[in-house]
């Protein structure tokens, strides 16, 4: 190497060993600064530390026993101290815990929070902070907080303190006396009674809407406030018929300082005003006057026409022909009508307050009339006929209709019974059930001699026919041909008046129930109906549904279908003849129907069929009796008959049968 270039080696060394030197040298100067640095900010914070201490330990006595929660933190929001209540309120204790306020500000109030903490550290404390915060458990609470911010010795913030309290009850019940406040204020304002509060110097304090209308004021409550109530009064008398009683009764109520109750006023536009007034008055010194208005115009109508309906109602039933009466729940007489009077033959003095079973001679007794009672106190209506004498001793027949009476509070307060005097519908009733037992033999002995007439009638045709046949048999091959087509007429006659005489007998019992009362199975006896009668095999009998069963007389019912179906048989014109029965039913009748495609009738002739030998085709094996019968038998079932016809077309004859027949209906 030469000696150039080791000298230029030797002095980069050199310069390499200044420069380690001096960057030696500014390490060692910076680490003595940042020791001092960390020295003296080790000093700040124990200087901070003691501080605070010296700090708690002089405020610890003072807040140690306080009921608000209190607590320390650093300007960061560091909870360094911290009460038992505060651990309650908050559940965050610092001793197992770190604990920063900024976790309990609720969302709604962070901007309040903000502004508020700006102003504790630029003002050095704030009073009545009020704000929603949120405990460990998420639970929402209402606090309020007077805070001041801590210096050191050098005037330097270095923490904050605060008293806390838990308002969240005092919120809830003032939000709660705030609404029962609004909603007192919307009720006062849409009552529908008028409503005028004045204080002491009789000034307005309060009105409402309903008032304003009701006096016609053309502005809104709210702008009545403060108005001098007598000026307001001397303004609106115009407005009544009587403008000078208005005002003059109004001094005369306010003077008296006594509650009124139920004055009327008219009013020019035709309402009537009822006035209530009372005095406000607070430890024995008047603090003010209430006064009410309501609407009774409608009221007022309503009862003057109550008025006039209850002496309408009154004066009919004071007049009316049955005799009313109302008792008490002791069956005491509380009221008698005119009727009444002249029906027992007592005036009204002699009735009031009598009890009504002991006081007429009732047949059946006083406990007749408690058992009906009894019915009524359970609010049921009832019927019944009584048995009387009156006071002149005469026996007298009432039919009687109670039904409770009942107060406004629906409660029963006794009974009302409306009274008839059916004494003579009793003896016409009486001599009906005479009448009808004598009607009854005679219809029995009728019987009896349409029986032994028939017999008599039909003797002597049978001698007849039988001297006829002798007549023809001694002479048989003597006689000439209209002789014997004379003969031959003659015992056709004789066979009519026969056939005549059987129906007259058959027509003259059809009204009556001769059998004892039995079920009947329809079904069975239309059977047993078609294999009797003689049914040409190019007509069907079809029956469409099942047939009831009805308690009756079994021979009528098969008088009644023979004939439709006998009638049915003759009259039928088509190759095919049907003949279709069917039946519906309701809950009072059942309903028939039997349905031809015979000759058919015409609708003049739809009343006449039903008379007696009445025969629209004069025919040797019809005598014209066989509807009349049917008829007769429908009659006594209490049923109705009717047709509906065309002619060449077919007949459908329709009849009912009740199913439950009135008493003696059948007899």
């Amino acid at each position: 190497m030469s000696k150039e270039k080791i000298e230029i080696l030797a002095r980069a060394l050199k310069r390499e060993k200044a420069a380690r030197k001096a960057a030696e040298q500014i390490l060692e100067k910076k680490s003595k600064e940042l020791y001092l640095t960390s020295k003296k900010l080790k000093d700040t914070n124990s200087q901070l530390s003691s501080l605070l201490e010296e700090k708690s330990s002089t405020l610890e006595g003072v807040f140690k026993n306080i009921n608000d929660a209190y607590l320390v933190m650093d300007l960061y929001g560091n909870v360094l101290k911290m009460n038992e209540i505060a651990v309650n309120l908050f559940e965050y204790d610092i001793n197992n815990e770190a604990f920063n306020v900024s976790k309990i500000i609720h969302e709604d109030d962070i901007d309040y929070t903000y502004k508020s903490f700006s102003e504790l550290y630029n003002k050095g404390h704030f009073n009545g902070y009020t704000a929603r915060i949120y405990t460990k458990t998420k639970k929402i609470k209402w606090i309020q907080v007077n805070a001041t911010v801590i210096y050191d010795r050098d005037n330097k913030a270095i923490a904050a303190q605060g008293i806390i309290r838990d308002i969240t009850k005092d919120k809830e019940a003032g939000d709660l006396l705030m609404e029962s406040k609004n909603r007192l204020s919307a009720l006062v304002l849409n009552l529908n009674s008028g409503i005028v509060l004045e204080d002491e110097n009789r000034k307005i304090v309060l009105s409402n809407t309903k008032f304003c209308e009701l006096l016609n004021v053309n502005a809104h409550p709210n702008d009545l406030v403060g108005m001098d109530c007598k000026l307001a009064a001397q303004k609106n008398k115009k407005q009544f018929k009587d403008p000078f009683s208005f005002i003059k009764r109004m001094d005369e109520i306010v003077k008296s300082k006594v509650a009124v109750f139920g004055d009327q006023l008219e009013m020019l536009d035709g309402k009537i005003l009822e006035r209530n007034y009372t005095p406000i008055i607070v430890g024995g010194k008047m603090k003010g006057y209430l006064w009410t208005f309501r609407d009774i115009t409608l009221e007022k109508r309503y009862n003057l026409s109550l008025e006039a309906q209850k002496e309408k109602y009154s004066n009919i039933i004071a007049n009316m022909n049955l005799g009313l009466v109302e008792v008490n729940n002791n069956d005491e007489i509380l009221l008698v009508n005119k009727s009444f009077v002249e029906m027992s033959g007592y005036n009204k003095e002699e009735l009031i307050g009598k009890n009504v079973g002991e006081f007429f001679q009732i047949e059946g007794g006083s406990e007749f009339i408690k058992i009906e009672n009894q019915k009524r106190l359970r609010g049921e209506s009832n019927s019944y006929q009584l048995k009387i004498k009156n006071k002149k001793g005469e026996i007298k027949h009432w039919l009687v209709s109670g039904a409770p009476n009942y107060n406004l509070n629906g409660e029963i307060i006794g009974s009302i019974g409306i009274h008839l005097d059916i004494t003579e519908f009793k003896k016409l009733q009486f001599q009906k059930e005479l009448i009808l037992k004598e009607l009854e033999k005679k219809n029995r002995d009728l019987h009896e001699y349409a029986h032994i007439v028939s017999h008599d009638l039909k003797s002597p045709l049978r001698s007849i026919d039988a001297l006829i046949s002798w007549i023809k048999a001694d002479n048989e091959g003597k006689l000439d041909e209209i002789t014997m087509q004379n003969f031959d007429l003659v015992e056709s006659t004789l066979e009519t008046m026969e056939r005549l005489i059987s129906d007259v007998l058959e027509y003259s019992s059809a009204g009556a129930n001769t059998h004892e009362q039995e079920e009947i199975d329809l079904n069975e006896t239309l059977d047993n109906l078609k294999k009797v009668l003689y049914i040409p095999d190019n007509i069907s009998v079809n029956v469409l549904s099942k047939l009831p069963i009805i308690v009756g007389d079994k021979t009528k019912f098969q008088q009644l279908f023979q004939n439709f179906i006998s009638n049915a048989i003759k009259f039928s014109d088509k190759e095919v003849g049907i003949i279709e029965i069917d039946c519906v039913e309701d809950p009072v009748y059942y309903q028939f129907s039997i349905k031809d495609n015979g000759i058919g009738i015409e609708k003049k002739y739809h009343d006449k069929i039903f008379e007696a030998f009445h025969s629209l085709n004069k025919r040797e094996d019809s005598s014209g009796i066989g509807l009349s019968i049917v008829r007769k038998i429908i009659d006594l079932y209490q049923g109705d008959i009717w047709l509906e016809s065309e002619p060449n077309v077919g007949t459908t004859f329709y009849f009912t049968l009740k199913k439950e027949l009135n008493e003696n209906s059948t007899t």
